[in-house]
């Protein structure tokens, strides 16, 4: 007969993303709702190895909803690779009285606890924490709301300038394998064109939409990239090759990088990371384990963890690259 939760650590992992100390708050005052310890593991699953990992209460995560990034930090563990390092982070767990694990994160971080799973059937519950929102079985990821507010608010910017000098310019946004926020914030910004790596348009049919955007009057432009995107080698080439065939334009590259990860988390993220949060922790004292929260039709669901690390994400909405096309005319 398995013994019951009693204490539950929670961790944070991968690239930070606005929400997660929203979720982290959710988890620990759950804990305290149900009368179940809480442990705070700092520096991922380095610091599980480490053994860097303290009690967590109501108090102690007290004026974080509203703060980007994690208070529980966030590392890279090349150890924990090992059998080696995954049995000492385990060993420690057990020495502190640790019954179960939520871990919030993206694909990385889920593929870590669920090796904790199976080498030594250790429950963990996963919250999909990412600003890329390229985990399958959620239709938003906790952060992607709140960098999508970030990039539209820095591309509205971009425009003031675009538009005051005649300018083109190119917009890199993160996204290495996934355009989620280049495809919605693009269109919510009114960029001209967008690509994203689901979609490789081709140098040439980026000419001929630039064409059609100066041809049909306007003077300025917006292109919105995905860091992942393959018309260029990097956003540099191609605003260097986008020059040199179109002479007239004044072309111009703007790379967002880490300011996306940045700043307060939308309401919605918020929101969003406190129904993560307190679903995690319910489904553990309810038994559940191995399985991700996740939001479908509005509705906080499960679904199998290994199912998220070995989708290829989340799909792009065919629906919206028409809508882009039709509104950038």
């Amino acid at each position: 007969m398995k013994q019951p939760i009693k204490n539950i650590a929670v961790l944070t992992s991968g690239g930070d993303a606005p929400g997660m100390n929203a979720a982290i708050r959710a988890v620990v005052r759950a804990c305290a709702y149900y009368n179940v310890k809480c442990t705070g593991i700092y520096r991922g699953y380095q610091g599980m190895i480490e053994n860097d990992m303290v009690e967590m209460g109501p108090r102690t995560v007290k004026n974080i909803v509203n703060r980007g990034g994690t208070i529980l930090k966030s590392a890279r563990s090349t150890d924990f690779r090992t059998p080696e390092g995954r049995k000492q982070a385990y060993e420690n767990l057990l020495a502190n009285e640790v019954d179960a694990l939520v871990v919030i994160g993206g694909d990385g971080s889920f593929k870590g606890g669920l090796a904790l799973t199976k080498e030594f059937n250790f429950p963990i519950i996963g919250i999909p924490g990412t600003i890329d929102n390229d985990i399958a079985g959620t239709s938003h990821t906790i952060g992607f709301d709140s960098a999508l507010n970030t990039v539209v608010d820095a591309i509205d910017k971009i425009r003031d300038t675009a538009n005051s000098h005649n300018r083109l310019f190119f917009v890199e946004v993160m996204g290495r394998d996934a355009g989620h926020i280049a495809l919605n914030a693009g269109i919510g910004a009114g960029a001209e064109e967008i690509l994203i790596p689901e979609e490789n348009i081709g140098f040439e049919k980026l000419i001929d939409s630039l064409e059609r955007s100066r041809n049909s009057g306007k003077s300025s432009s917006i292109v919105v990239v995905t860091e992942g995107d393959s018309i260029g080698k990097t956003v540099f080439e191609l605003g260097e090759q986008v020059k040199n065939t179109m002479p007239n334009y004044d072309v111009r590259v703007s790379v967002l990088g880490h300011l996306q990860r940045g700043g307060s988390p939308s309401c919605f993220d918020r929101v969003l990371a406190s129904r993560f949060g307190v679903k995690a922790v319910e489904s553990l004292l309810a038994g559940e384990h191995s399985m991700m929260v996740g939001l479908l039709n509005d509705k906080v669901v499960l679904s199998p963890i290994e199912k998220a690390v070995k989708s290829a994400g989340n799909g792009v909405d065919e629906e919206l690259i028409r809508i882009s096309d039709i509104v950038s005319i």
